[in-house]
């Protein structure tokens, strides 16, 4: 009933405002629009596409208010609602591409695949009369022939290890829920961890349910993953908010020209209103993320760990059209306790705006907090008067740099080529019936993992893939003999010598300028070698997370994976220190 009474005192009161612009100006503008279109419609040289121009027109306004405000499709409207509003038509089954084969990597519980016996590891050879094999076959594709109209059937060919004849299984579509919360566990007796994807419809439900779970289990402290989450719906982030927070405290308040103020404040008795809280974030956290981590860090009901969160603090409200497309157009922004709007600058244009995170790499805000540095104009306070800021994301009281090994030539060539993807999925393809019937359980995995020894194998497959281990020393060598060569080019000062090649057989016949470029890719590469030890251990648990993940469900990703996350170590060495979480709260 609130949220109604507040919808419509939304548009009455946009309604009134609106009327108080000068309405001769309008008209002109107006008219102005409407005359442009006519005259191209009735008087162009050619039949011009007028619903394309139109569209590109459309875009192109929007890009002049801010960077949210958007047109979406009529064609592209479901697409993007369907990760928020929780569930889509059809035949429950998560999968991938690999080598032009559909393999089934996941089949949802009780959903429509499950009842009649397809199981992971299945590869798809045929929808209905249509070959599923080939380099034609994309995930629109999968999504085009699978997803249909609820109580609809569709025939799906399968392949199952074992058995020589292919199985056919008429499935009858259904609705088919999407979570939010990645995964929840206990991280020891008393600590408990959820990771939240995106803000949607069920997201409040799905986190109580969490919580619920793992308070059964003896949690008393809890660290709320927001790390990667873009946002979702600012209702949900206010609700959720709630479910930390005690009653009749601000969470949020709206604001714009025509927008009156409106507040958000906490109401119901909230799921998880005691017990210290740590709240994890990163570069990629955004918008209604960044309004409930805001709440919980104003009221210092929690520490929040991680870097500098994304920026996003604009309000966008859908409007449909005619034809089922849509305007996504920004009304007001947001507030957090203190008063602080998080919403960082445009003011150089859009590209450099969504190029932020390059900016914030060259500028090692991404590897040290000290690059970092706010106005005293942006300066706010917390509920304990802690100083925070405003005017570009939320600033964490602990920082973790972001994991340099990572971002190994070699680990990148990994992803790059899907070596880990293809590698897991043609390994558990081949061992799934067998390793299962030994290890039934995610415990029982984790007591044989070690004996496989599945990085040497890795390796292995990684090499005749064309990703070589030792391929960074090289790397340095070719660099730097690149890097001299053209710095010989670049002399104009030297007469007679006009091409690398020459710079090059001058190098070969002068052993100790070869000798000491040489020495110092070494030197290089030592430092790099480090790196790699770290980048391994990363790997290596990359490869098992991955191998749990096909095995056993999503939700043991991140339980194979937690002892390599930087930014979760530091969050549980925070919260399991009374006097280190206190003192982060209290003012400095």
């Amino acid at each position: 009933m609130k949220q109604t009474i507040f919808s419509l005192f939304f548009i009455i009161s946009s309604f009134v405002n609106a009327q108080s612009i000068d309405r001769n100006e309008l008209l002109a503008t107006d008219n102005k629009m409407s005359f442009t279109l006519n005259m191209i419609r009735y008087y162009y040289a050619e039949k011009p596409d007028m619903k394309k121009i139109v569209e590109k027109g459309i875009v192109n306004m929007l890009k002049e208010l801010d960077p949210h405000s958007v047109y979406i499709s009529k064609e592209d409207v479901d697409k993007m609602n369907e990760p928020l509003v929780g569930n889509f038509d059809g035949v429950g089954v998560s999968f991938q591409i690999m080598k032009d084969t559909i393999y089934v990597v996941d089949v949802i519980r009780g959903g429509p695949s499950e009842k009649v016996g397809m199981l992971p590891g299945d590869k798809i050879i045929k929808v209905d009369d249509n070959i599923a094999t080939g380099d034609t076959i994309k995930t629109d594709w999968v999504f085009k022939h699978l997803r249909g109209v609820k109580g609809t059937k569709v025939k799906v060919t399968v392949e199952r290890k074992g058995r020589k004849e292919p199985i056919v299984f008429d499935i009858i579509r259904d609705k088919i829920p999407i979570t939010s919360v990645d995964t929840w566990f206990m991280l020891d007796k008393t600590l408990g961890y959820i990771r939240l994807d995106r803000f949607a419809q069920n997201s409040q439900e799905e986190v109580v349910n969490a919580i619920k779970d793992l308070k059964s289990k003896g949690m008393k402290e809890l660290i709320f993953d927001l790390r990667g989450n873009g946002g979702g719906y600012l209702d949900v982030a206010f609700k959720l908010s709630d479910e930390f927070l005690d009653d009749e405290k601000l969470i949020v308040y709206t604001e714009g020209v025509s927008s009156p103020r409106y507040d958000f404040k906490s109401q119901s008795k909230g799921e998880f209103e005691k017990g210290k809280l740590i709240i994890l974030i990163d570069e990629t956290s955004a918008s209604a993320s960044e309004i409930v981590t805001g709440a919980i860090q104003d009221w210092d009901r929690g520490v929040v760990v991680g870097r500098r969160s994304f920026g996003k603090g604009l309000v966008q409200r859908p409007f449909n059209l005619p034809d089922g497309s849509q305007i996504r157009l920004t009304t007001s922004r947001y507030f957090t306790p203190s008063g602080r709007c998080i919403q960082k600058p445009w003011d150089d244009g859009l590209d450099s705006y969504y190029n932020d995170y390059m900016k914030r790499y060259q500028h090692k805000e991404l590897i040290t907090p000290d690059s970092i540095k706010f106005p005293d104009s942006l300066k706010y306070s917390t509920s304990n008067g802690r100083i925070v800021y405003g005017g570009g994301g939320i600033m964490p009281d602990v920082f973790v740099p972001i994991d340099t090994s990572r971002a190994s030539d070699y680990l990148i060539n990994l992803r790059s080529k899907g070596i880990f993807n293809n590698f897991t999925m043609q390994w558990v393809d081949e061992h799934r019936t067998e390793f299962l019937k030994q290890n039934p359980t995610f415990e029982d995995f984790n007591k044989a993992y070690s004996s496989l020894n599945l990085m040497k194998e890795f390796t292995a497959y990684a090499q005749k893939e064309g990703v070589e281990h030792n391929e960074i020393k090289k790397e340095w060598v070719n660099q730097m003999v690149g890097e001299y060569l053209f710095e010989q080019v670049k002399d104009t000062t030297k007469p007679n010598y006009t091409s690398y090649q020459i710079y090059a057989n001058e190098l070969l016949n002068n052993p100790e300028l070869l000798k000491t470029i040489v020495e110092k890719a070494q030197n290089e590469d030592k430092k790099m070698a480090e790196m790699m030890k770290k980048s391994d251990v990363y790997i290596e648990a990359t490869l098992k997370a991955m191998v749990a993940r096909n095995l056993y469900g999503v939700n043991y990703y991140y339980q194979s994976i937690k002892d390599t996350d930087e930014g979760l170590q530091k969050a549980i060495s925070i919260i399991k220190d009374d006097k280190v979480y206190d003192n982060l709260l209290k003012k400095k």
